[in-house]
């Protein structure tokens, strides 16, 4: 049977957020409310748990898992990130963007593309989700909450229950959250490049 806690938005009570994380250390697969979409996500380092995320997304191993980490130094650790990169990032965090990246050594290697070694990467504005990411201590891996068959990611935590229900291990109730998902920079190149159009301005970018 899948959980369901209702977290508070603005002071999330911690003792559901010790729980939540307690799931996620177990091998739990949780969909959490982010400052764009609900997201599903799982332990960074935990092989099986990545494997059940992205079955239950729909995906393969070539399509980029986003680290959700708490700030910019977080960052650091498993991206290359250059001066030009490190001031467009200073400008756009926390907030709605995945940047793609070459990823560190830090990164498991099946989590990175496997034919360009890049990673998402992003720093969500959410209190919960930062939350989350206090008390694991590490970054969650995270993909946006688009069913297989679906167009639209999913915002209504009841019904994200309801299609989940057995399939996932959590659903946090933190709000409806947006439509829109985030605005995702590939910054790999010599200036960024807009893969993605959501909900975060891409002219902080130069775009």
């Amino acid at each position: 049977m899948t959980q369901f806690f209702q977290i508070h938005p603005e002071n999330p009570q911690l003792r559901l957020i010790k729980q939540s994380v307690e799931l996620v250390e177990k091998g739990g697969i949780v969909a959490i409310p982010t400052d764009s979409c609900y997201a599903l996500v799982c332990r960074l380092d935990d092989k099986d748990a990545v494997t059940r995320l992205r079955r239950i997304r729909g995906v393969d191993e070539k399509h980029h898992l986003t680290l959700l980490c708490r700030d910019l130094s977080e960052i650091a650790l498993y991206a290359k990130v250059d001066n030009r990169q490190y001031r467009l990032l200073k400008a756009a965090t926390p907030g709605p963007y995945t940047m793609i990246l070459e990823a560190t050594k830090e990164v498991p290697r099946r989590l990175s593309h496997p034919s360009r070694k890049t990673i998402g990467l992003r720093v969500p504005e959410n209190n919960i989700t930062q939350a989350l990411l206090e008390e694991l201590g590490q970054p969650l891996l995270a993909t946006t909450l688009i069913l297989p068959d679906e167009d639209e990611p999913l915002t209504d935590p009841e019904l994200i229950r309801e299609k989940l229900d057995k399939i996932v291990d959590l659903v946090i109730d933190g709000g409806a959250c947006s439509l829109s998902p985030t605005t995702v920079i590939d910054m790999t190149g010599e200036m960024p490049e807009l893969v993605r159009q959501g909900r975060g301005d891409a002219s902080l970018f130069g775009l």
